[in-house]
């Protein structure tokens, strides 16, 4: 079983609107193309803004990474939303979220699941991509460059010959 997560066409919402973290997770599932692939979109809503709800996941310097497990999909899917105003998430850092990513996954690939997630926190680390990814651009550059660092973080994560591969990775 090997992930395999692209940053293509239809992962991004930019410009991410929402008052608070609910609406704008409630934006960005339902903006996002790439959960258009899962067969019941309100029952995985249901569960990334139960999952909310129980704990933030706005983990600080403007990210947060709403997650939640659905059997309605058969592979890892990652949408991102882009909020330069920035959207109360009650973070660890107190800080307003700029960028929201969502993670949908099947309940059996909860191994790939944690190695999608442990990238995305590898790579948003560093501020220079934060930045980047904030920079007025358009959409498809956005998914250009979060492809690119997504790759890289992916490749840190993970050893080498695991039969896991990411876009834009050599496999």
């Amino acid at each position: 079983m090997g992930i395999d997560i692209c940053f293509e066409k239809g992962t991004v919402v930019s410009p991410l609107s929402g008052a608070d973290k609910f609406e704008a997770i409630r934006a960005l599932i339902r903006g996002a193309p790439v959960f258009r692939e899962i067969a019941d979109l309100e029952e995985f809503e249901a569960s990334v803004i139960e999952r909310e709800r129980a704990q933030s996941t706005g983990f600080g310097r403007g990210v947060a990474i709403a997650h939640g497990p659905t059997s309605k999909v058969s592979r890892v899917l990652v949408g991102m939303g882009i909020s330069r105003e920035g959207i109360p998430f009650e973070a660890t850092d107190g800080k307003p979220v700029h960028l929201l990513f969502i993670i949908a996954s099947p309940p059996h690939m909860n191994l790939d699941y944690l190695r999608v997630l442990s990238a995305l926190v590898r790579c948003l680390r560093e501020q220079a991509v934060r930045d980047s990814l904030l920079s007025p651009v358009d959409v498809s550059d956005i998914e250009r460059r979060m492809r690119e660092v997504f790759a890289r973080g992916l490749e840190q994560s993970i050893a080498p010959n695991r039969g896991t591969k990411a876009c834009g990775a050599a496999g």
